[in-house]
């Protein structure tokens, strides 16, 4: 048999390049896990193997910007999660988190932990398995370590901030006292030679509900909320030195402390550009001209003036959380079910003390209610969608998926307690079956309000009531336009994250999806947004279909993408591999072939036998 000279051709496909210009049909060869060859008509007998890939689209593999698969992929290296969805390159130690530095524990101080549970949403148990797999205690082992492994996609990587902290300080010192100087000094020559070794940048986080998960510090925020703005100057110089990335999330709590932070961005302020990547460019339901007051920031950045490169993070798709109870990240906002949380994942008893404590109920109340009466300048400034607090707390948004009482899946927590309002009122006929008379008889009569609901419901089931809000991009009604703004960049999925609460490894296939709805020239737009134009932003060599770069490549056939619906497609399973609930989105059809490296790890349904056995992706290092 003669040696072929291709190992891989693909045929007849519509190819968006990423560069964003018109699709052509054109055949592509692979060769050594590279593009060999483009052009029409490339003759079949040359190649080992053919994919006939008529009818479909072809562009470079997908890169998905922001994940928390840190933990993850030392679990199970190929992230079939993410390859399914045609997902190639992944960034990691997002939101100052991150497993760059080891496993960082020290006495029975356990950082990732401590760091992870609350802020990610992921089961101790869980993340204790991901600690137990760090055998790296440096920047450099770390990205050597993943040539080692049976990577599946790509990984970029940040220099956590926190973990910075912790490393050069301890987790209490971190969280109590500000850095000495010879501390910050050891920060900027880790930080240093961090960015020798290629990471992308750094990464902070100022959201106000980012909580430490283990005693005594459960009412401490992670660390690096503790830094001052010149901790964070003096850093982010190296950053910007190196024209790498600052990665970061808005200070909510002190909104022009928040614009002044995202302006180190400036090179006209600082001296030279930093380039920012920031969440989030989303419509949220209770206030949705917030995201114009991001968009328009980012313009007056990015003009002549300032001189500089902010971006804010798009989501592809509706922004949809679920809870388990009150254990979901919506609820991190408010003191009260903070303090619950805060509760061990199985400690129902201590939940239960709280719940029955008048003074907490008292604070509960308020704190539900506050902003939504009739009167009050709290209420004033919610129907003006600048509210006090961006949990969504009406009832009606509210839908059971995994309801205590059969009678209730699919409806409303609203629908139930309307009918609950009329049943304890003498209409006994509004119970719908004997489970639901059950239910509605251990009911506090009355059930004054909706806050009395939820306290009751929480009493009784603890987080065996599941639901689901959409918190932003209701509809998708604002969704494209905000993928298509040039002061936001479209990727970002969260993947890895709150596994029982979220599941976006999907959200760029619904990017594509919605371009598609508009045109096939948005569709090479948006093609570009979601490779070439990040993987500049980033510095990374990926994210183009160039002669002689590594083969990663997806295939889309376009008439499952327009029949697919990503919301109804989301599934709560049980994953062996974390002995754990996860959320999980599904796509099948969607994309019929994703190649990493040369390589088919997704082919129809399947994934291909290279997958998790061989080391097929690699640790970028950024240029």
């Amino acid at each position: 048999m003669s040696r072929k000279t291709w190992d891989t051709l693909i045929q007849n496909a519509l190819i968006f390049d990423g560069s964003g210009e018109k699709p052509q049909e054109m055949d592509i060869a692979i060769k050594g896990g590279k593009i060999a060859a483009k052009g029409m008509f490339l003759p079949r007998s040359m190649a080992a193997e053919v994919i006939d890939a008529q009818g479909q689209w072809l562009m470079p593999g997908l890169l998905d910007i922001h994940t928390h698969l840190d933990l993850e992929v030392d679990l199970e290296p190929g992230l079939p999660e993410v390859v399914r969805h045609g997902t190639t390159t992944v960034l990691v130690g997002n939101c100052s988190l991150g497993t760059c530095f080891g496993s960082q524990l020290e006495g029975d101080q356990d950082p990732i932990v401590d760091c992870f549970t609350r802020v990610e949403n992921i089961p101790k148990s869980v993340l204790r398995k991901c600690v137990e797999a760090v055998s790296w205690q440096s920047t450099g082992e770390y990205m050597d370590h993943f040539d080692s492994i049976p990577l599946g996609p790509n990984v970029g990587v940040f220099v956590p901030h926190s973990m910075l902290r912790i490393e050069v300080m301890g987790l209490q010192d971190s969280i109590s006292r500000e850095p000495t100087e010879a501390e910050l000094k050891r920060m900027e020559g880790l930080l240093e030679t961090a960015m020798d070794q290629g990471y992308l940048g750094m990464s902070t986080d100022g959201l106000p509900f980012h909580y430490l998960s283990n005693e005594p510090h459960t009412d401490k925020r992670i660390p690096t909320q503790f830094a001052s703005f010149g901790e964070l100057k003096r850093l982010l110089k190296i950053v910007r030195g190196r024209d790498r990335v600052w990665q970061t999330t808005p200070i909510l709590e002190h909104r022009i402390k928040a614009f002044w932070y995202f302006m180190l961005t400036s090179g006209r302020l600082f001296g030279q550009t930093l380039k920012t990547s920031a969440l989030s460019a989303v419509e949220f339901v209770l206030a949705p001209k917030a995201v114009k007051g991001f968009l328009g920031f980012a313009s007056l950045m990015n003009n002549r003036l300032f001189k500089g490169n902010i971006h804010f993070q798009a989501l592809g798709t509706s922004f949809r959380i679920w809870s388990d109870g009150i254990v979901s990240p919506l609820y991190e906002e408010l003191e009260t079910t903070c303090q619950l949380i805060a509760k061990e994942y199985d400690d129902r008893e201590g939940r239960l003390a709280l719940l029955n404590d008048p003074v907490f109920v008292e604070s509960f109340r308020k704190e539900w209610r506050h902003g939504r009466e009739e009167k009050g300048f709290a209420s004033f400034k919610a129907k003006h969608f600048l509210p006090d607090i961006m949990v969504p707390r009406d009832l009606y948004r509210m839908n059971f998926d995994g309801a205590p009482v059969a009678d209730w899946e699919g409806e409303t927590l609203q629908q139930v307690f309307d009918r609950l309002s009329r049943y304890h009122g003498g209409k006994t006929d509004e119970a719908r079956s004997d489970a639901e008379r059950e239910a509605f008889d251990k009911f506090p009569r009355p059930t004054a309000d909706d806050a009395d609901f939820m306290l009751h419901m929480m009493r009784e089931y603890d987080k065996g009531f599941r639901y689901w809000v959409d918190v932003a991009n209701v509809g998708n009604r604002s969704t494209l336009d905000l993928l298509l703004n040039k002061h936001t960049m479209p990727g970002f999925n969260d993947s890895g994250a709150h596994i029982t609460n979220m599941a976006f490894f999907d959200a760029n296939l619904m990017s594509l999806k919605l371009a598609q709805q508009k045109s096939l020239e948005t569709v090479a737009t948006m093609v570009r947004r979601l490779t070439r134009e990040p993987a500049q932003f980033f510095g990374l060599d990926v994210g183009t279909l160039e002669l002689g770069v590594q083969a990663d490549i997806v295939l889309i056939d376009p008439e499952a993408l327009r029949n697919w619906d990503d919301a109804s497609n989301r599934q709560l399973i049980y994953r062996d591999l974390f002995e754990h609930q996860q959320m999980v989105s599904r796509s099948d059809g969607v994309v019929t072939h994703t190649l990493i490296n040369g390589q088919v790890v997704w082919r129809e349904g399947d994934f291909g036998p290279a997958l998790g056995k061989q080391t097929l992706g690699r640790a970028l290092r950024a240029a």
